[in-house]
């Protein structure tokens, strides 16, 4: 029996495909949990149809992630920060993702800080890049500048 696979299951296959299984298999484990559906004509259109919303729909959160990109590309943020001594710059503390955050929102910017790609928390006096992923496929650059308190 062929089925389209509604979600990934190990050595079978990824949601959307189509994989020849066994009837037993298909009626006994893979309808019952809505994993499957048989392949028939309309559930094939169906597939297709979803298949072109869900392109439709990448390609739209795709173009508002470029959108977005290049308004913090032109940002830049300025950080006060406590320096432990004026020879090193060294910072008390340090500068993390949170931090970014913080201020991004600040600046009418909903940014998860798991998306602010810091390597290591800034911990001196300096302008820094810092990349923020805003979707898989687009990387904005946002210039932090670090300044003594």
């Amino acid at each position: 029996m062929e089925v389209i696979l509604k979600q990934d299951i190990a050595k079978l296959g990824k949601a959307g495909d189509v994989a020849k299984v066994k009837d037993g298999f298909a009626r006994n484990f893979l309808f019952p949990r809505g994993q499957a559906v048989e392949l028939t004509p309309a559930s094939l259109q169906k597939l297709e149809q979803e298949k072109q919303r869900l392109a439709s729909q990448k390609e739209r959160l795709r173009a508002e992630a470029q959108q977005l990109k290049e308004k913090l590309q032109l940002l830049s943020l300025t950080i006060p920060a406590l320096v432990k001594d004026g020879e090193t710059e060294a910072l008390y503390g340090s500068i993390a993702a949170a931090d970014i955050a913080a201020l991004l929102k600040e600046e009418a910017f909903e940014i998860d800080k798991s998306r602010i790609m810091l390597a290591e928390p800034i911990k001196a006096l300096g302008i820094y890049e810092v990349p923020v992923e805003l979707h898989p496929e687009v990387e904005a650059k946002i210039k932090v500048w670090v300044v003594k308190k």
